[in-house]
């Protein structure tokens, strides 16, 4: 058995090939000095798992309690994500099921130690950050590969809907760059061979520095999952202030939501919407953390929830 699926299996018991195993794996996310930061264990390859036991109340219960035995990490904020149960995920001959939650928690309680690490998420998917502009690997080293591969297809249509498949995950050929296409860029690097988590992943030295940090197993298609879908409901739902400290600045808050989509936003129409949507009430105190004149600092509006079904930030996804 390989290290991997060593890491994966530890604590399980061994059973035979046909077992079906449940795992509870967790995408932990903070953001941390203006960076989406991923909780990880191990050599800062591996999410928080551990199996599904009879002791477990239940499978939330079960994931809090994997969680902060491995890391020391509290969680607060859960929701389940998605399940994972393709054939022989792990390589160890058993059809092993993961069931993954996203979690998010605050700046302040995201603490390095012996235990845990707090990894950039931009390590592992460098190609999503674009916040300075597109990363220069997607037109240098990405895209002659994926066109390569794309042609490398057995047929002309084969060929043709590769190419259509990478210029619309990777916005090519003047297409828009989709944030929320994270799960997709993965997947389609990996089709093709070009992250280290692939059969034939092997990648070379131009290579590897634009394909990302590997993760054990499948966990970075896990990761992928979660980052996809924080980008997706942070536009219509308030859940960015549960990585936000009790009170911030609208610099902080536009800020923070820029780290997670990658995407720098419109400054005015963003302060704007978030007023018209009265997400956030003055403290009435100032900081002058930003640099330049005293900030007014600001608390989510818990009670908004309870007024009206609210229908999201709406984000303005556009650059400044």
């Amino acid at each position: 058995m390989n290290d991997h699926a060593k890491e994966i299996r530890k604590g399980r018991p061994v059973g035979n090939a046909n077992d079906i195993t449940a795992d509870l794996i967790a995408v932990v996310v903070a953001v941390n000095g203006h960076e989406p930061r991923v909780l990880t264990i191990g050599r800062a390859n591996a999410l928080p798992s551990g199996p599904f036991e009879l002791g477990h109340r239940s499978l939330q219960s079960g994931l809090r309690s994997w969680v902060e035995e491995q890391t020391g990490q509290p969680l607060g904020y859960i929701e389940q994500l998605y399940t994972f149960a393709d054939r022989d995920r792990v390589g160890t001959g058993q059809r092993a099921i993961s069931i993954s939650y996203l979690a998010l928690t605050r700046e302040e309680e995201a603490m390095q130690s012996a235990r845990r690490r707090w990894q950039r998420w931009y390590d592992y998917f460098p190609w999503e950050d674009h916040r300075s502009g597109a990363p220069s690997m997607l037109a240098r080293v990405l895209r002659p590969r994926l066109l390569k591969w794309a042609d490398s297809a057995g047929d002309n249509e084969a060929r043709r809907e590769r190419r259509q498949r990478a210029a619309v995950a990777f916005g090519f050929d003047e297409r828009q760059w989709n944030e929320e296409l994270t799960l997709q860029r993965y997947e389609l690097l990996y089709e093709a061979d070009m992250v280290g988590e692939a059969a034939g992943g092997q990648p070379s030295a131009a290579l590897s520095s634009a394909a990302g940090e590997s993760m054990i197993a499948d966990h970075r298609r896990i990761l992928a999952t979660g980052i996809a879908r924080l980008r997706s409901k942070i536009k219509y739902r308030p859940v960015v202030f549960e990585l936000m400290p009790p009170v911030f600045s609208l610099l902080q808050l536009q800020r923070t939501v820029e780290a997670l989509a990658g995407r720098l936003l419109h400054k005015p129409n963003f302060r704007r919407l978030i007023e018209q949507q009265e997400l956030v009430e003055q403290t009435g105190e100032t900081t002058a953390d930003t640099g330049g004149r005293p900030a007014k600092l600001y608390r989510f509006r818990h009670g908004v929830l309870d007024e009206r079904a609210i229908a999201g930030t709406k984000l303005p996804l556009t650059r400044a």
